[in-house]
């Protein structure tokens, strides 16, 4: 006779591992976010190929302002916080809503360019079915519509 496990303790294996994960060590090193892994649950606007890569944000006012309406939008964001920051960097966690996995989103502010190098990934799993993505477009288009005053 097969054993199976009970639907429960799935459920519950599943919620323990949610919470679980590595967050990134301070991923700005020499000026450049941590490269995505080789799985497709990551997002970068450093990556050299085409299914990691995403557009680097760009702004006009100065960068202090700019992490500031970043930082703004983050803070309306359902299940965002900020964890760590620096004058040129951000390390926020995404939650998702029922298992609450965890997604590092990270910005990195260079020192002389008007952009915004960005990076999302997921601590846990193998693919995201575009997650990371879309909430970085996300972001953007709420970042285009406040700068564009």
């Amino acid at each position: 006779m097969k054993k199976t496990l009970p639907a429960s303790m799935f459920l519950s294996v599943i919620l323990m591992l949610g919470c679980g994960g590595t967050a990134p060590s301070s991923s700005v090193k020499t000026g450049e976010l941590a490269p995505c892994p080789g799985k497709p649950n990551c997002v970068s606007s450093l990556a050299e190929d085409k299914k990691h890569f995403i557009e680097p944000f760009s702004y006009t006012s100065g960068k202090k302002e700019a992490m500031e309406e970043l930082k703004a939008i983050i803070s309306k964001q359902k299940r965002m916080t900020i964890v760590s920051e620096t004058e040129n960097y951000l390390h926020v966690e995404s939650r998702t809503k029922f298992f609450k996995f965890v997604d590092d989103v990270e910005f990195y502010f260079p020192d002389d360019e008007q952009i915004i190098h960005i990076r999302s990934a997921s601590r846990l799993g193998y693919s995201d079915l575009g997650v990371n993505r879309k909430r970085m477009e996300g972001i953007r288009e709420l970042f285009i519509k406040k700068t564009k005053h």
